[in-house]
């Protein structure tokens, strides 16, 4: 009997990846469920990080406030590390608000408009979602305001989807009709809980996200052009390049939860 031992080497290849310089991150998204007074918001402050780091990087010392159209100012405390919070703020419809921020000797600020809100109008279920059909979906309808112009955020969640699927409309091509927005998936299954949550939103932030969303959908290849980065509203005032992530968005929105059949 001969015994044969084949043996191989690896190779271990370090890749040094290019670190880019810290950048603040803002999420300032200001939110009132339809119906609930919701003076609570939250403003949470981080800064980006390398690659392979965890942990959020949570930025402490930040001054931030809420200016209104008649100069009243909301204060945001600080609760625990990179969490600000008020209970003293509620927008009113049709109204833009100024977001100021102070941090680290640099000052940054943002303008919103807070638009009126769109409800649901009925939630159904399909059988003949996915682009070859026979996926189970769920269909949200809304009625568009004809007077204004409207733009739509709608997310849907749930167990076994990694991050909510996320559905913008305009109704630029469906003014004053009755326009719906769906989620189907080849998991879904009766018993399945599906957690929807609609939006009405600003031009400016759909603008935003829109351009996120195609940003986050290409896959790309290696030897294609990177993609650019998207900025949000918010600005440094001092250095308009040394700009910071996130947004300042003002938005009501109606929250249900749907089970399949």
């Amino acid at each position: 009997m001969s015994l044969l031992i084949f043996t191989s080497c690896l190779d271990v290849v370090e890749v040094d990846l290019e670190e880019a310089t810290p950048r603040v991150v803002f999420d300032a998204s200001m939110k009132w469920e339809n119906g609930e007074a919701a003076n609570e918001q939250t403003i949470q402050v981080s800064r980006t990080r390398n690659f392979f780091e965890d942990e959020i990087d949570w930025v402490s010392g930040a001054n931030i406030q809420i200016v209104d159209p008649n100069n009243t100012i909301v204060n945001f405390e600080e609760v625990e590390p990179g969490q600000y919070k008020t209970d003293a703020f509620l927008a009113e419809i049709d109204e833009e608000y100024q977001l100021e921020i102070e941090l680290e000797g640099k000052s940054y600020q943002a303008n919103e408009a807070f638009v009126n809100r769109t409800v649901i109008d009925t939630i159904v279920q399909g059988e003949d979602g996915g682009f070859t059909g026979g996926e189970k979906e769920v269909i949200v309808y809304f009625m568009d305001n004809v007077e204004e112009e409207n733009y739509y955020l709608t997310r849907f969640n749930t167990d076994f989807l990694a991050f909510p699927e996320v559905d913008l409309q305009s109704d630029e091509f469906s003014n004053g009709n009755r326009m719906s927005s769906s989620f189907s998936d080849e998991d879904l299954e009766s018993g399945d809980l599906v957690e929807i949550e609609f939006y009405s939103i600003s031009k400016a932030y759909y603008d935003f996200l829109f351009k996120l969303l195609l940003q986050t959908g290409s896959a790309g290849g290696p030897f294609q052009a990177q993609p650019a980065t998207v900025r949000g509203n918010i600005i440094n005032i001092n250095d308009f390049d040394d700009y910071p992530f996130g947004y300042f968005s003002l938005s009501t929105f109606e929250k249900v939860s749907f089970t399949i059949e």
